[in-house]
């Protein structure tokens, strides 16, 4: 919803730059007065450099760019894709996360549920069907860049990680909207505009991107990216709660199977932990 109502008024590349200027003046601070380690190889250097490329750079690139074009709805199916690309690509290159039956079909079930939900608003008419492209392709990035951080980055602190990862997205990023949109300070920056890029910054970029690679080593790339699939729910409850806004029996029955898709991909875990 904020991707939405920042690149109403401000270009999308742009707008994904400065929220990546604004998360790393938070973070430079932190990192600096944790006197966190450094990595101490040029590979895990390269690690986190072409991580964060493809999960900063190239993802909220595409991200951004074909948010103009579909709906909120639409985007959060799209993007369901990604515990399955991570599902198939762990499969290949992480020993302990193997893809089973119960697995796809709990992604299966979760996509589903996202579809279920917002169903009235998939439409791919006009350039829709070239930002659902974008969409997929920037969802394959993120899966991808997880993956290969569970791989050969347990041994990296979070704080280290986020802010390498902002650093090497922010130079194609910023490239790009100087090039294209000029300097981003001179673009007319609305009230809206700016809560919208504070927001993402503080609370996505910096706070969830921490808390996700403090998790990884511990619960997995898949299960980790599934757990995304329960924002739909929650923003269905919050609504409801706070908003007023009304529920009906599609949002439910989305929800349930959401919630169910959840519960097959991580409950086996759990159980197979305690055995």
């Amino acid at each position: 919803m904020f991707i939405k109502l920042g690149v109403r008024d401000v270009p999308p590349v742009s707008f994904a730059a400065v929220r990546l200027v604004i998360a790393i003046l938070v973070m430079a601070p932190v990192v600096w007065a944790m006197k966190t380690p450094l990595p101490r190889t040029w590979r895990q250097w390269r690690l986190i450099l072409g991580t964060g490329f493809l999960l900063l750079g190239v993802n909220y690139g595409l991200l951004f760019w074909g948010a103009q074009f579909i709906s909120s709805g639409l985007m959060a199916v799209l993007q369901s894709v990604t515990p399955a690309m991570a599902l198939v690509f762990a499969h290949y290159l992480l020993h302990d996360e193997p893809m089973t039956t119960r697995k796809m079909g709990g992604l299966l079930l979760g996509a589903a549920g996202i579809a279920v939900i917002y169903w009235d608003q998939l439409n791919f008419g006009g350039r829709a069907l070239t930002g659902s492209i974008a969409v997929t392709a920037a969802a394959v990035c993120v899966a991808y860049a997880y993956v290969m951080m569970r791989r050969s980055g347990r041994d990296l602190h979070p704080s280290v990680i986020t802010s390498g990862q902002m650093v090497a997205g922010l130079v194609p990023l910023m490239t790009y909207a100087l090039a294209v949109d000029g300097n981003p300070l001179e673009i007319r920056w609305t009230r809206t505009a700016l809560v919208a890029v504070a927001y993402l910054a503080v609370m996505g970029s910096v706070l969830a991107a921490w808390l996700n690679y403090w998790l990884l080593p511990r619960v997995g790339a898949v299960n980790l990216l599934i757990m995304g699939l329960v924002e739909p729910p929650i923003a269905i409850a919050l609504g409801a709660w706070y908003l007023s806004e009304r529920l009906n029996a599609r949002m439910l029955a989305g929800s349930a199977l959401i919630l169910l898709s959840v519960w097959l991909t991580v409950a086996r875990r759990r159980e197979m932990m305690e055995s």
